[in-house]
């Protein structure tokens, strides 16, 4: 079978659910845009993906890419992968977002990972508490986070068992010693399943977009022999700094300015000491819990303090 065989072949069994489709049409799609049209086949085989969903009236993360491998979610580290999960449901969360059904912490013996399912999927519930197997799950991965969402071909099992929920946090201390690009007010993408970070107005998959408001501090700890990056969301950056989102935009809007937020912060919290508490992801740990040790101090004395210790 050659290599755009292939491609069709597994076109075909994506979308034979979904639409009339056979492998000869797909191929001869396929086979157009690489001879005629000099495409690159990986990209004819998006373009003609794309056809596809848009034919049946899909989003991309409701259409596997093959079969789903069962994994711990401390396993996960690709996006728009497609796996099965063994997890209890150990938080439920407040969804941000109307079209948002629920949104929460799945754990297992590795540890936890964040879950989100749309209201368009119209799956059942999922209980606090309940342990679940999850068949045809698909991944997603944001500055290094990784979570996991449900669509409308995850399979939803309860089962009859206790899954004990490990801790993949980790806790790290040190002096604050730097406050990087990206923090203060920031804007985010606005399309429901995406919570870039807009780059001059623009998100990185939907383009040119109205952002919406957020807050967070990219820091560096530094306990004197190691140095640490750490994300605080907007609630740990509002508890942080005691800046709220409101605040932060009114001072932007005075000051037609919005670096003048993250200028205020690092002001307040350069030069202290914590201890921070949360998962590791990539070279990041996400600030769930932490304490300010000391008050404020000279952000030079303090860096030569930490590394003498």
């Amino acid at each position: 079978m050659t290599e755009l065989r292939t491609h069709a072949a597994e076109i075909a069994e994506q979308f034979s659910d979904h639409v009339e489709v056979t492998e000869d049409e797909v191929e001869s799609k396929l086979q157009q845009l690489v001879e005629e049209y000099q495409v690159p086949l990986d990209e004819a085989t998006r373009s003609v993906r794309n056809s596809y969903l848009e034919e049946a009236g899909l989003e991309r993360d409701e259409i596997s890419q093959g079969g789903s491998d069962q994994v711990l979610v401390n396993e996960i580290d690709q996006d728009e992968q497609w796996v099965d999960l063994r997890v209890k449901l150990v938080d439920l969360w407040d969804p941000r977002s109307d079209s948002i059904s629920q949104v929460g912490l799945l754990g297992d013996e590795s540890g936890t990972i964040k879950f989100v399912a749309f209201k368009t999927s119209e799956l059942e519930k999922l209980a606090e508490g309940q342990s679940y197997e999850l068949s045809n799950v698909v991944t997603d991965e944001y500055e290094g986070t990784y979570s996991v969402k449900l669509n409308r071909t995850t399979t939803i099992t309860e089962i009859d068992e206790e899954i004990e929920v490990g801790d993949n946090s980790d806790t790290v201390e040190g002096a604050l010693v730097d406050v990087q690009s990206g923090s203060g007010l920031i804007k985010r993408c606005p399309e429901d399943d995406c919570t870039r970070v807009l780059q001059n107005g623009r998100c990185a998959e939907h383009g040119e977009v109205d952002g919406e408001f957020d807050l967070r501090i990219k820091a560096v700890l530094d306990d004197g022999q190691t140095v640490q990056d750490v994300i605080f969301n907007r609630e740990a950056t509002e508890e942080l700094t005691g800046i709220e989102l409101d605040e932060a935009k009114q001072l932007a809007k005075d000051a037609l300015d919005t670096t003048v937020v993250a200028d205020e912060m690092r002001a307040d919290i350069l030069g202290r000491y914590y201890t921070v508490t949360g998962p590791t992801l990539g070279r990041y740990v996400l600030a769930n819990e932490f304490d300010q040790h000391d008050g404020p101090a000279d952000a030079e004395s303090v860096l030569i303090k930490a590394r003498s210790i």
